[in-house]
């Protein structure tokens, strides 16, 4: 039976793509001013569901109602129509026009047949109040930063007034202090009575905003819950298992250092970094915005340049600003960005995998391509890639088995030195546990990781050593056992004093802290 407020329903929708079913008999429903958290693993048919609903698939069995009438959405403009507004995860905004050229972009005001400017620019100011962002109308958007942009397609989706507005992963890429700007936001539209269909992978999140929670697991939808559902039993939805241990880091003994780097400086960026990376260690990166971790990385790697300092492999030095002799050193790089910078996103699996060790692959100008595929095909089951076959372009795949692609191609190449820069961020939490499994068996393998994460708990639960980053320098170094969440932002802030690291859980948004945020 409906609920009176009832907004929106599915019922029993399929979806299916060559070799893949995506959606298997999905039902959902939304009510007028709620927040419907959408939970599941990466592949589990979130995305699928919401592109159905925003009009870029169609279901191939099922039905959509929308108060209760049932609806054909086969576009855009259909679900604009019927008062539904999609934000996606990469913005849907053109860089080079203002903000309210953006806000209005095809469904500009006219008067006498040109665009009424005034118009266009005054209701773009007032959709920027209502959500609380103080831009200017005729800000270019390549201007902005993440948070604006969201609010910009948030007062996009309000211009087309939208009754149903789905956030696909809106917190990914945002500070604690943006989140809850986001949050306030959201809950002034709830009590507008806008609806709300929510997708996030951090747990800590349902309760702080969700009203009610449909979990989807392997294309079906497995159980709708309240958000306040404890996290335990929603990663067992999740997951189908019980998840006892969030980071299950096992320890292995120290050896010889694999990476050592010595007064690593760049004018401006960083300076004199000294650190070293033994076989058998993950060592965390942690620190403040800005703090210039991943501008070292980039350096270790030879991917930017650096003025002074040196990097040295199993103990041999290696030229600066030279990727390819990182890679004959056996250094590898999962860059932050994965989309723009780990993979091609056009290429299949199988093509990505064998990415680092083509090279090697290749004798007399030919590559021996069944040699590549049988690696590729025994490295993608190692991993559990939820994939139609090793032939599925790899930009088709779900953020996690695409993460898992990255890290593999590496672990193909046998590299001494793995660098991982924000390695779970936008990945379900069962994805993690394997991600973590894999650390684990690289160390236990007598390799060395080097690992940069936003996400505080899991440097702390992971790494073996703690380095601190401020403001381009090393702050300290925290042995696992004493690396704390208070020691970790002491050090991150430049905190000299015990009273200053008390109060740090109090004053880490005005900080614009990272990792701040548990999982």
């Amino acid at each position: 039976m409906s609920h009176p407020d009832e907004l929106l329903r599915i019922e029993g929708i399929r979806k299916t793509f060559p070799g893949v079913v995506a959606l298997d008999s999905v039902d959902f429903d939304l009510r007028r001013g709620e927040v419907h958290v959408l939970l599941g693993e990466n592949g589990a048919g979130k995305s699928t569901l919401i592109k159905m609903l925003s009009g870029a698939y169609r279901p191939d069995a099922g039905r959509v109602l929308v108060d209760g009438q049932e609806v054909r959405i086969h576009g855009a403009q259909d679900a604009e129509r019927l008062g539904i507004a999609t934000i996606y995860q990469e913005f849907n905004l053109v860089p080079e026009l203002t903000v309210a050229e953006n806000i209005f972009l095809g469904r500009q005001p006219r008067r006498f047949g040109l665009i009424d400017r005034k118009k266009m620019y005054a209701d773009a100011a007032e959709l920027l109040e209502r959500v609380g962002v103080a831009t200017a109308p005729d800000t270019l958007v390549r201007e902005l930063g993440i948070a604006r942009l969201q609010m910009v397609e948030i007062a996009k989706a309000l211009s087309l007034d939208a009754r149903v507005l789905i956030m696909d992963e809106p917190t990914a890429v945002l500070t604690s202090e943006e989140v809850e700007k986001l949050f306030r936001i959201v809950r002034r539209l709830r009590e507008d009575g806008v609806a709300v269909v929510f997708i996030t992978h951090h747990l800590e999140e349902i309760a702080a905003l969700g009203d009610r929670v449909t979990v989807l697991r392997d294309g079906r939808s497995v159980d709708q819950v309240p958000a306040s559902t404890p996290e335990d039993e929603l990663v067992r939805l999740m997951v189908g298992r019980s998840i006892d241990q969030q980071y299950p880091r096992r320890a292995a003994e120290a050896g010889e250092p694999l990476l050592s780097v010595a007064g690593l400086t760049r004018q401006g960026v960083f300076h004199d970094i000294g650190f070293e990376v033994r076989a058998g260690e993950v060592v965390g990166i942690a620190g403040l915005v800005g703090a210039g971790r991943t501008e070292v990385v980039r350096a270790v790697f030879g991917a930017d340049h650096y003025d002074a300092g040196t990097v040295r492999v199993a103990g041999a030095v290696l030229p600066a600003h030279d990727v390819s002799a990182s890679l004959a050193a056996g250094i590898g790089l999962v860059p932050e960005d994965r989309k723009g910078q780990g993979l091609l996103l056009d290429a299949s699996v199988a093509e990505n995998l064998g990415l680092v060790t083509l090279r090697a692959a290749t004798r007399g100008g030919l590559v021996d391509r069944k040699a590549q595929h049988t690696a590729a095909e025994g490295m993608a089951e190692r991993l559990g890639v939820r994939m139609a076959g090793l032939g599925q372009r790899v930009g088709t795949l779900s953020g996690g088995n695409q993460q898992k692609v990255v890290i593999g191609k590496w672990l193909l190449a046998e590299v001494k030195v793995l660098i991982l820069d924000e390695p779970t961020r936008g990945i379900d939490v069962g994805a993690k546990v394997e991600i973590y499994e894999l650390i684990n068996a690289l160390t236990d393998a007598g390799h060395a990781v080097l690992m940069i994460s936003s996400d505080l708990p899991e440097v702390l639960g992971m790494s073996d050593r703690v380095l601190v980053m401020a403001q381009g320098r090393l702050a300290g170094e925290l042995a696992a056992h004493e690396a704390t969440q208070d020691a970790v932002m002491a050090l991150a802030v430049g905190a000299t004093d015990t009273t200053r690291t008390a109060d740090m859980s109090r004053t880490e948004n005005d900080e614009g802290v990272e990792g701040s945020r548990g999982h």
